[in-house]
């Protein structure tokens, strides 16, 4: 692939991360189409906004027209009942795709969770090779929606990058942050090196910033084309003690919880 962005679309573009690639690719892309349920307005000649639900493949397969890339951040962003995340993360993530491969789109980001192996413990260093071990239903979903990458990557010769995000935060603000923490700067570091990365026909590679404490191995983000530069530990000092982890605790903390998944059952 081209190392130049041409058009790029950004799904869930009126989002936390989404925010954050818009404007950073704001001067890259030739053209950046941001896509997101709720009303856009552009900021500069080079973007071109639209409103649409991602349950609509016939809207996302002709918003896709003339794309050169994807980067797929719609859906929901958290746990809730399996048939919102089925409609939201796993037909979105379908209608993405096929819209992809019907429009001949060289390149699809989509994102992917951290917790998609949230169940692994924190004494593990994880590689995207291991078995997903999903600490609720919304990470269930993430494993849903690299299945469908994959698929669409073997299936269809489409070009799929996962990115699995850790804690995105401006800074950590707690104790787990200290591993999981993806900083501004680095999502969209992950995110430029997805989008240009050559012969790609499938990878799945954790976006984690540098941290000294993190569970995830980032060999594969390296092999991608970028390394992390940020730090959670210089936050450490700043962030309450909540006691330490066992070495059989799982990654996704409190997301782990019975709790926090029965309620939604």
């Amino acid at each position: 692939m081209e190392t130049g962005l041409g058009t790029v679309v950004v799904t869930g573009a009126a989002g936390q991360i989404g925010s954050v690639v818009r404007a950073g690719l704001r001067g890259e892309a030739e053209r950046l189409v941001l896509l997101d349920r709720v009303g856009l307005a552009r900021q500069s000649p080079t973007e071109e906004v639209r409103q649409l639900d991602l349950r609509d493949a016939e809207a996302v397969t002709a918003a896709l027209e003339g794309a050169d890339a994807v980067v797929h951040l719609g859906g929901v962003p958290d746990e809730a009942p399996l048939s919102d995340l089925l409609d939201g993360n796993v037909r979105g993530t379908h209608n993405v795709l096929e819209g992809a491969r019907r429009q001949g789109v060289g390149r699809v980001v989509l994102a992917s969770s951290n917790r998609l192996t949230g169940f692994y413990p924190v004494s593990t260093t994880v590689t995207p090779e291991m078995p997903p071990r999903p600490d609720g239903l919304y990470g269930v979903s993430k494993v849903a929606v690299e299945a469908l990458g994959r698929l669409y990557a073997d299936k269809f010769n489409l070009s799929v990058v996962c990115l699995r995000i850790g804690s995105f935060e401006d800074v950590p603000t707690e104790r787990r942050h200290l591993a999981t923490w993806l900083s501004p700067r680095d999502c969209l570091g992950f995110v430029r090196a997805a989008l240009t990365a050559s012969d790609i026909n499938f990878a799945a590679v954790y976006a984690v910033s540098a941290n000294k404490r993190r569970f995830w191995d980032i060999e594969a983000g390296a092999a991608l084309g970028y390394t992390p530069v940020d730090d959670a530990e210089v936050f450490a000092p700043r962030i309450p003690p909540e006691g330490d982890a066992a070495e059989h605790d799982p990654q996704g903390g409190v997301y782990a919880s019975p709790e926090y998944t029965l309620r939604y059952i």
